[in-house]
């Protein structure tokens, strides 16, 4: 590694200024062999630290330099005040004439590096999936099976994950795949970093952690986009459906996280077979994309043969006699059947969505459902803020049709799954009490 010491920072000096031994002694400290260069413009010096990189092998190798922020410019160097600043067209030629003329008759070469690259392996057919209808499956589970069923398929996927690979059910494709998982332990930052660089040398990362965690890497996150990466994020224990574990552990902000990078996927499945489905369109798809996971089990509502792709919807319950679309993802989506089911004994016909593509989403079928009815209740295991409802709101901007976000809008707290969905609000007892409170009447009987 190199250090440069040019003493400035943005707003002023930085803590150690120019003081070489300072952060020598730091970084000796971590276990790095330093190598001191007083004079970072002297190319002699530059190079003879270079040159004694290379006999080192036990220890990384940190060359620490002192250079003179704005050098050769007498109004810059080492002054403050020029950080990120252009010269106006007097001072860009007063700096052009202290530099002087510049020899372009100096040439350097670089030796071409050697082609080391592996041999690609050949890809097989990855083996169906085999669910039963009503099969209780954690969909962090199912994305573990997925990731493993799908490795021969995918050659150059690989899995990464924080330290949390027996809860994101990674750990299924490292006892699989040994030589394909790379433990990154709780440094979420260095895991993106990682990933962007694996992904750039031809890499398909799926990068796991809990839907909390990916806040801590958020900047590595975005700045990775600017690269046109091909990186595929996985967050699980989400929302406050995670129960006891409280709300240092809840992702209840990924989603809008997510929802903000240019050109980015959100993807939020209910159950195994549209997990098993979606990790593949994962796969298939190239850029960056987000699968969010529930920690508890969840029955399969879907046939094994059922399809999704990014971009898509189900509509799950409809009729003619619809007076209210719900459209929910992940875990409330299995709240909104329920309270589907209990709405139906009482007379009351509603249609439900299961947006499992929050982006890019299935506007037009958004658009039909709301026209249908009139009345749109989102409900998600999320923030208010930058989720699945404030998605839809902006899809139906134009619509006439009301829309109502059923979303976790208290501090979350510690407890059984069930009652934490009903203390915000989410359940299907709240989904049932909301349609109650906007409709004046049941459909007509024999509807």
């Amino acid at each position: 590694g190199i250090l440069d010491v040019n003493r400035l920072g943005q707003r002023g000096e930085t803590m150690y200024g120019h003081d070489l031994t300072a952060y020598q002694q730091r970084i000796d400290a971590f276990g790095w062999q330093t190598i001191v260069v007083e004079n970072g413009h002297d190319h002699g010096q530059v190079l003879k630290a270079y040159e004694a990189t290379a006999t080192a092998t036990a220890r990384p190798v940190m060359i620490i330099a002192k250079t003179i922020k704005g050098k050769g410019i007498s109004f810059l160097a080492d002054k403050d005040g020029w950080h990120g600043k252009a010269l106006d067209d007097e001072k860009m030629q007063q700096a052009l004439k202290e530099l002087g003329e510049v020899d372009h008759s100096v040439r350097g070469k670089i030796a071409k590096p050697t082609d080391e690259k592996p041999q690609e392996p050949k890809a097989r057919q990855a083996e169906p999936f085999n669910y039963t209808l009503g099969e209780k499956v954690p969909t962090r589970m199912a994305y573990g099976k997925a990731l493993t069923r799908l490795a021969p398929q995918f050659p150059e996927l690989i899995a990464m994950d924080g330290e949390v690979s027996n809860s994101t059910k990674a750990e299924l494709f490292r006892d699989e795949y040994p030589d394909r998982f790379f433990e990154m332990f709780i440094a979420e930052q260095n895991m993106v970093g990682a990933a962007l660089g694996l992904s750039l040398r031809g890499k398909l990362p799926f990068v796991s952690t809990f839907a909390a965690f990916m806040a801590r890497a958020f900047d590595q996150i975005r700045m990775s986009r600017y690269s046109d990466p091909n990186i595929k994020f996985v967050g699980s224990h989400a929302g406050v459906s995670i129960g006891e574990d409280g709300p240092s552990q809840m992702g209840l902000e990924d989603i809008a996280m997510f929802r903000t990078i240019l050109d980015g996927v959100v993807l939020y499945p209910c159950d195994a077979v549209s997990t098993e489905r979606l990790v593949e369109a994962m796969a298939r798809h190239q850029g960056i994309a987000y699968l969010r996971t529930t920690r508890g089990s969840t029955p399969v509502i879907y046939e094994n043969q059922e399809q999704f792709t990014i971009g898509g919807c189900k509509i799950l319950r409809q009729s003619e006699e619809d007076q209210v679309t719900v459209i929910g993802a992940g875990i409330t989506v299995h709240e909104a059947l329920k309270a589907h089911d209990l709405l139906l004994e009482e007379g009351w016909r509603i249609r439900v969505v299961d947006l499992y593509s929050i982006k890019p989403m299935d506007i037009p079928a958004v658009r039909a459902a709301a026209e249908a009815t009139g009345l749109v209740i989102t409900v998600e295991d999320h923030y208010a803020e930058g989720g699945l409802g404030e998605a839809v709101r902006s899809a139906l901007a134009e619509s006439p049709a009301k829309v109502h976000c059923l979303a976790v809008r208290k501090r979350p707290k510690s407890g059984k799954p069930e009652e934490l969905l009903d203390d915000e609000e989410i359940s299907a007892t709240a989904i049932i009490e909301k349609v109650r409170s906007h409709l004046s009447a049941p459909a007509t009987s024999g509807s």
